[in-house]
């Protein structure tokens, strides 16, 4: 198939048989959109349908923009992803995105799981308590980056030691030790969406590092990066690829 076919079939699997509304006030944007995207994009590299639909939530959800993010919720249904992976890849934003916008990302999967009658709440995937979630997020922040994060806790100043305390007991320990979602899914999931926000390369090159210790090669790491392509632009895409490649050169 040539990628006008393969994008018509692409879009006719993650969200049905309608015609795009754009199609009817700017067709040619939309035709370059459509061919790009569902075209090109989708089939570039190692990844499935579901990894790509949610490293999509991941980006929407970091880049607010909520339409796009709430169609590409039914998308992800629609190619079998289960209401707790959706939930869970969006949950994985807030430690770098904040919780308002990542309490409006919810907003929108909400209003898709009740049009669907999924109920809600969907179930716990907690599995932390208030008196374990501060060591079994450093256990698992060990897991990703090695011994780096006790020199980090050793070294901090007295004044900013609560901010590797958090980074610890909330970013891995509230969000990274749930169910749901592998790890490596979910340091995949992070790399995106801090690739998204630009400005944070030196983030960028730690979780390039994170991922490829917890099982993900570059191969991986590009294929996740080309796929934030059409929603990131260039100018991020060719900087997050830039932090791969400096972290883990070509042979």
């Amino acid at each position: 198939m040539n990628r006008v076919e393969k994008s018509k079939e692409k879009y006719n699997q993650l969200f049905g048989n309608g015609v795009p509304a754009a199609y009817t006030t700017d067709p040619d944007f939309q035709d370059i959109l459509s061919r790009f995207i569902f075209g090109e994009v989708f089939y570039q590299g190692n990844l499935d349908d579901k990894q790509r639909e949610l490293i999509t939530l991941a980006v929407l959800a970091t880049q607010q923009t909520l339409p796009q993010l709430k169609a590409h919720v039914g998308a992800a249904l629609n190619v079998g992803l289960t209401p707790v992976e959706i939930k869970e890849a969006v949950y994985q934003c807030a430690p770098y995105i904040g919780f308002p916008k990542t309490l409006n990302a919810i907003s929108e999967v909400n209003e898709v799981f009740k049009s669907m009658n999924i109920a809600l709440p969907i179930e716990s995937q907690k599995l932390v308590e208030e008196e374990n979630r501060f060591e079994k997020g450093l256990a698992t922040q060990v897991e990703i980056f090695g011994d780096v994060i006790a020199k980090m806790q050793e070294t901090a100043p007295a004044n900013q030691r609560h901010i590797q305390e958090y980074l610890s007991s909330f970013c891995f320990g509230d969000f990274y030790t749930r169910g749901g979602l592998e790890l490596k899914i979910r340091e995949l999931l992070t790399l995106c969406i801090i690739s998204t926000l630009g400005g944070a390369e030196g983030q960028v090159k730690s979780h390039v590092l994170g991922n490829k210790n917890v099982g993900n090669d570059k191969e991986t790491l590009i294929a996740a990066i080309t796929h934030c392509l059409p929603y990131i632009g260039f100018p991020r895409t060719l900087n997050a690829l830039a932090c791969v490649n400096e972290v883990l050169p070509e042979n």
